[in-house]
């Protein structure tokens, strides 16, 4: 049976689609957005129908996406449709932009509505096909990479898809922490050199004096210390792939060499005159701009066009907000795994909080920051309390709630307490510099009980005093 939801405050809306859909047909409404999402809490439906005046009443300005993510945070298979009369129809197109499936004008027309959700449940079975002949493409431990919500990382992966059982040169481009090296490797491992090696060189942590000999190899007596003949991380490679990361680091003399590679496929060891093939494959990654270090002279130009044979790049974290809650996911796996503890789940605070966070350290941020709370915290759920204060301080920020249903309303009432009252006294005591005084007579309690409080929450005076001040 088809589960369908209608929000609207008019009889006649819901009747119509109830009387359109009948058997195998199960048609709820809902009076109002509050009550739709406490429904969906309950219940899965296939399609929602929204009213759009009653939609726009949570929409502040044009922010449809995030309206949107409150039913589809509920939901996430839900296919959404709004309705609005022909004046609205602007706002309506807004709504589908942000996510929304399809609209219908009033007054609704039975014919067209029957052609919209066949034609919707048309693609969705396309869709669900074409997905499960991607997921035939990619090996069974890269399927949790592989997945997101993010239109732009799509993109990314149906490019991997394409350009990885060729032998092309791959330039991956994107902020640090983006996951460079794990596309990398995932390039390498649905290639035809997958049996082969897999090299990986962070090249901005080898010296200058000894970059061309890691890449390379040299002959003995090649230089001061060069006892014997060393073999090059491009020997090692042979048959498969290398990758060289933070390439915009290399030196004059190493590019020239890179670019014999890419050109000639030969190279020659430091001190060497035998001239050795290359055969591997060369993906490179950068977190700059190797175009604009090419337009200051600091790369050449040639050898950048060699290397952006197929350019891949990556979104920032912060791009791809809808991602968080499946690596928080996945990250948690990860930590129950290899850790004693077993910490089911992470507070919706807290993934809020994230969604606002700008996140300069992109994923590999996100991970550190999870470890950290997961090494702190002493409940089975990650707490706002375990995290950094930052993560919280954003301006856009809505007040945080506990809202967790495998607690108890008295547990819930608890630790929501236990929170609000932490973030209070850290905020009065910063407003008076760790005084305890005055801080204790801005919450109006005694200053015995101030400082009860500050040792029930491990909060001490000393981190709210400015350097120069005496503690009092």
């Amino acid at each position: 049976m088809r589960h369908f939801l209608v929000i609207t405050k008019s009889k006649k809306v819901f009747k119509t689609i109830q009387g359109c859909f009948r058997q195998g047909y199960s048609v709820e409404k809902a009076s109002s957005n509050n009550v739709g999402l406490e429904m969906l809490r309950t219940k899965r439906y296939d399609f929602i129908f929204i009213d759009l005046a009653l939609f726009s009443e949570s929409v502040k300005g044009n922010e449809y996406k995030l309206a949107l993510q409150a039913f589809w945070q509920l939901n996430p298979s839900a296919e959404i449709i709004v309705m609005s009369p022909p004046e609205m129809i602007r706002e309506s197109v807004m709504a589908v932009k942000a996510g929304a499936s399809n609209y219908l004008t009033y007054p609704i027309n039975l014919d067209e509505l029957k052609y919209l959700t066949e034609s919707i449940d048309a693609s969705l079975i396309v869709q669900s096909e074409l997905d499960y002949l991607r997921d035939q493409f990619w090996q069974s431990d890269s399927l949790e990479i592989v997945q997101t919500k993010n239109l732009l990382v799509k993109k990314v992966f149906d490019k991997i898809r394409s350009v990885a059982p060729t032998k092309s040169t791959v330039l991956i481009s994107g902020e640090t922490g983006t996951g460079k090296g794990v596309l990398a490797q995932l390039i390498h491992k649905h290639s035809n050199r997958k049996d082969s090696p897999f090299i990986n060189v962070h090249c901005g942590a080898i010296p200058d004096t000894l970059l061309e000999s890691e890449l390379f190899g040299h002959e003995k007596g090649a230089f001061t210390g060069a006892v014997r003949r060393k073999l090059g991380k491009f020997e090692i490679a042979k048959g498969g792939t290398i990758f060289l990361d933070e390439i915009g680091t290399i030196t004059p003399s190493a590019q020239i060499k890179l670019l014999q590679i890419l050109q000639e496929g030969t190279f020659n060891r430091v001190g060497g005159e035998e001239t050795l093939q290359a055969n591997v494959r060369v993906i490179a990654a950068t977190n700059t701009s190797l175009k604009m270090m090419c337009d200051e002279g600091q790369f050449r130009t040639d050898l950048y066009y060699r290397l952006n044979v197929f350019p891949i790049d990556i979104p920032p974290l912060r791009e791809r907000r809808e991602d968080i809650p499946f690596f928080v996911e996945v990250i948690l796996k990860k930590l129950n795994k290899f850790h004693t503890k077993n910490i089911h789940s992470i507070h919706p605070p807290v993934i809020e909080a994230f969604k606002q966070y700008l996140w300069p350290g992109n994923i590999r941020e996100l991970e550190n920051l999870m470890e950290r709370a997961y090494i702190l915290e002493t409940s089975p759920v990650l707490t706002p309390e375990s995290f950094p204060s930052e993560i919280f301080s954003s301006k856009d920020s809505a007040p945080l709630i506990f809202v967790d249903s495998l607690l108890t309303l008295a547990e819930t009432r608890r630790r929501s307490i236990e929170y609000f009252e932490k973030q209070y006294l850290k905020e009065i005591l910063t407003q008076h510099k760790g005084r305890i005084k005055e801080s204790a007579l801005t919450a109006g309690i005694s200053t015995r009980q101030l400082n009860k409080l500050m040792t029930r929450y491990g909060i001490k005076k000393e981190e709210f005093k400015p350097k120069n001040l005496p503690l009092n």
